[in-house]
């Protein structure tokens, strides 16, 4: 059906109107959105999807918005955002991954094997990274350290698979379920999937939840793994301050000699750049911070600015990393983290 504007819509969650993006991306920019719905488990969202479709309004989803830069002004659109989806386990005894996927609470009447056993865990898309890196802590599993310090959702961290120096999120990635564009669960195994450098090329589908199997190891060696990946980024990368992570993909290292975005960057003397209250770390080339009363426009023109400078001086046409959601663009299914 087409929208009305002042119709009364009956969502299936909570809904929120006219709710601010500012509040919930790690920039802390960006305008409106005419409504924004938060689904509290898998059946909802799935719901919430269902009616915004038939609302006519464009959707987009939002996970821990690291990794978003979203206009200034009014959204006329839905956003359905996956914080409240925050569940983590571990799968119950004998079952497969679909159908642990599919469960609700543990049976409390039924013993859990010892985590060497059965190595494998479960979380939803609205899972934080450092939950999901606590609880892998308190486990003894190892294979998700390098997370730690990492801001955003795991169903966002799967649809752009995130990474860095110690790997990628899909490496010990068992199965995946996601939210096809037409609203069903589709089913995907690590063995199906096709990832890419920052990308889980899921073709416009959205991650509803994950199985992961890791690698049994001594709890005091996975604290101290995280705790040596984190020390590392907070050396390098401005963790403290807002920001939505890396804005460019490194580029093509034969075509770089081996430079990296950051690099480039820096080779210009761009460290400190800003435009308004938008600022190129003066840590990190690569990540643009808001230093307080930074507006998506300032961001954004300054993102756009990086990007011709580096590619008047070096020929490189960086692709950015960073999801620019701009108010006239039509959304993609899989644009958010």
């Amino acid at each position: 059906m087409g929208f009305v504007e002042n119709c009364k819509i009956d969502w299936p969650c909570v809904a929120l109107e006219h709710a601010s993006l500012a509040d919930r991306t790690t920039m802390r920019v960006g305008g409106r959105v005419r409504w924004l719905l938060e689904p509290k488990d898998p059946d909802e969202l799935q719901a919430a999807y269902r009616a915004a479709r038939n609302s006519g309004l464009p959707v987009r989803f939002l996970g821990g918005g690291a990794n978003i830069v979203a206009e200034d002004g009014l959204w006329s659109g839905v956003v359905i955002a996956t914080a409240a989806m925050r569940r983590i386990f571990r799968p119950m005894p004998g079952t497969s991954e679909e159908e642990s996927l599919s469960a609700r609470d543990a049976d409390v009447r039924v013993a859990m094997p010892e985590p060497a056993e059965d190595p494998r865990l479960i979380a939803w898309a609205g899972c934080t990274m450092p939950a999901l890196v606590r609880t892998t802590k308190g486990l003894g599993l190892s294979g998700l350290e390098g997370l730690m310090g990492v801001p955003g959702h795991v169903g966002g961290g799967i649809a752009m698979n995130a990474g860095g120096s110690w790997g990628e999120i899909w490496d010990h990635l068992e199965f995946v379920r996601v939210l096809s564009p037409e609203g069903e669960f589709q089913d995907i195994a690590k063995a199906d999937g096709a990832p890419r450098y920052r990308d889980g090329n899921l073709g416009g589908r959205f991650v509803v939840g994950a199985v992961w199997r890791l690698e049994p190891a001594p709890k005091l060696l996975v604290q101290e793994r995280i705790r040596e990946y984190l020390q590392h980024k907070q050396r390098v990368q401005p963790v403290t301050q807002w920001s939505a992570g890396c804005v460019f993909k490194n580029p093509n290292p034969e075509v770089s000699e081996g430079r990296s975005a950051g690099r480039l960057i820096d080779e210009l003397g761009l460290k400190g750049l800003t435009v308004g209250d938008a600022q190129i770390s003066e840590r990190h080339g690569n990540f643009i911070i808001n230093r307080g009363k930074a507006t998506a426009s300032d961001v954004l023109a300054l993102m756009d600015e990086t990007r011709e400078r580096v590619a008047q001086a070096s020929g490189i046409a960086l692709e950015f990393e960073v999801k620019r959601w701009l108010r006239e663009d039509p959304p993609e299914t899989s644009e958010r983290i």
